[in-house]
């Protein structure tokens, strides 16, 4: 989970631990999104396959949590603005709007459509419950992207004893085979869904194949469920 649902797990942690539980362990792959962000606009610096990206609609869940000031580290070093955005479909309408006005204006700034859920500064209480139990991993493979350093979270020595890493022994590599899945390149916008040879065939939602068909919200599923047939559609013919 991303930075929405770590603060569940730091509290669960803490009960436990307040509790003397000697039955409960959690196998933290808490991953945070500044680090993702800027991880894929450094790689778009040096790649010219990955298309250009004149900004972000920021999640308006994630950054309850965090705050906009969260992402200003990445707004000032790749000069891309940021909208967050609440979920609503005039929440996400009226966010890309005011992202082409600052595309268009050439303001690399973060402006917070989704008001009602988000501050500056976020969620501190849980901020800091959260540096309390956990701390930041060196590095983390993320599904379709890979390694990222300082991007996911584990838990700190204090709580290890409810860490099931340390309980029972981390996982060993396990060596990927490839299945042809193109879910990377998606990502980073080198490809789009419909230009992935399994899309909407042999990768569904009943049968996905990788990890943007997996979840609901990822850009393949989101694709199958309402773009796959745009294509289609005609304009109304005025009798």
């Amino acid at each position: 989970g991303f930075e929405t649902t770590t603060p569940p797990t730091a509290v669960a942690i803490q009960k436990a631990h307040t509790k003397g539980l000697t039955n409960f362990s959690v196998f933290c792959n808490h991953v945070l999104t500044p680090p993702a962000l800027d991880s894929l606009l450094a790689e778009q610096q040096h790649d010219p396959d990955i298309s250009e990206l004149d900004g972000f609609v920021g999640p308006g869940n994630v950054s309850i949590v965090v705050g906009s000031q969260a992402y200003q580290p990445i707004v000032e070093k790749y000069q891309k603005p940021i909208v967050i955005s609440g979920f609503e479909p005039l929440d996400i309408l009226y966010s890309i709007l005011l992202l082409i006005q600052l595309v268009n204006q050439n303001r690399a700034d973060i402006e917070i459509q989704y008001t009602r859920g988000v501050n500056p500064q976020g969620n501190q209480k849980s901020q800091a419950l959260m540096q309390q139990i956990l701390e930041l991993r060196d590095t983390f493979e993320w599904r379709g992207l890979g390694w990222i350093p300082h991007s996911a979270l584990q838990i700190k020595k204090e709580y290890r004893d409810f860490d099931a890493e340390y309980r029972f022994g981390k996982p060993g590599q396990v060596e990927e085979i490839s299945n042809g899945c193109q879910c990377g390149a998606i990502l980073r916008g080198i490809m789009k869904p419909s230009e992935c040879e399994f899309f909407a065939k042999s990768c569904t939602p009943e049968n996905p194949m990788g990890a943007c068909m997996v979840s609901s919200e990822g850009a393949c599923a989101a694709h199958y469920g309402y773009a796959r047939f745009a294509h289609e559609r005609t304009e109304p013919t005025v009798q």
